[in-house]
């Protein structure tokens, strides 16, 4: 038998941590002298130790490792545990790398000079045109790209003539951000009558005057950029009026790299 603190140092684990995981139920003492207190555990326990250890280097929760431990016995089981796991730490891993990416463009806007952190704003007109329209309820913005994966899917073989400009935009119908469930309809400029498909519809869409702003990098300037036409509109004596809109000069159909990324942003106005 190994006293606590022997047990400790060959376990690699705290004696304060040993005492929460025998709370827990996890690894309690082999035994435990009545007249001194003294715990006592047993060379086998080492094995439990440093399948708990382990597990909680991979970030088990304490609630969860028991469970994990359990299925220890039966291979499948545990492989789903930790395919789970790690399931859950790729997305911790994104969400943090997302930080990262709105932290280095904050600093990298900060280091411009104040002149290069304006985003101009103009107001033009698009001229009607022929569209290629793919319209649903989306789980979050973040999966517009089903939508275009859906056109190229259902038009592979109708050889279609883009036109000119070709145009991609992303349309936003809800009169909130919403966090799940979103209304986002995606369009491609074309030229020529085609049938609609079972999810494309082919349509005519007419003029619209726009305040609108371009500018280079990833979708997280996106906020900053809106901000930007609001205070145009609301400084120039213009109104919203309409359902605002992106267009995608450089996507992530043409590149992988954010920072090559080319978007408008725009927004129908109407004089005050």
């Amino acid at each position: 038998m190994l006293k606590i603190g022997e047990f400790s140092k060959l376990s690699r684990i705290s004696i304060r941590s040993l005492r929460r995981y025998d709370e827990a139920g996890l690894l309690p003492p082999a035994s435990i002298d009545p007249s001194s207190g003294y715990r006592y555990y047993s060379e086998r326990q080492l094995l439990i130790a440093n399948r708990i250890r382990s597990l909680r280097d991979m970030g088990f929760p304490l609630a969860a490792v028991r469970e994990v431990l359990e299925c220890y016995d039966e291979p499948r089981a545990l492989e789903r545990c930790l395919l789970l796991r790690r399931a859950e730490a790729r997305e911790v891993m994104a969400e943090a790398q997302r930080r990262l990416r709105l932290l280095d463009t904050a600093l990298e806007r900060l280091r411009k000079d104040e002149t290069m952190m304006k985003y101009d704003v103009t107001i033009k007109t698009l001229p009607e045109r022929q569209v290629a329209s793919v319209r649903q309820i989306i789980p979050s913005y973040e999966r517009e790209g089903d939508l275009w994966h859906i056109y190229c899917q259902e038009t592979a073989r109708m050889n279609i003539q883009d036109g000119d400009p070709a145009l991609c935009t992303a349309m936003f119908y809800d009169g909130e951000f919403k966090e799940r469930d979103v209304d986002v309809e995606i369009q491609k400029n074309v030229v020529g009558t085609y049938p609609d498909t079972e999810h494309v519809k082919f349509k005519t869409v007419p003029a619209v005057q726009v305040a609108s702003a371009t500018f280079r990098g990833s979708y997280d300037q996106i906020s900053a950029v809106n901000e930007a036409v609001a205070a145009w509109v609301e400084d120039n004596g213009w109104a919203f009026d309409g359902i605002f809109f992106n267009i995608y000069h450089v996507s992530p159909h043409e590149t992988r790299n954010p920072d090559e990324f080319v978007t408008e942003v725009c927004y129908p106005v109407k004089r005050k």
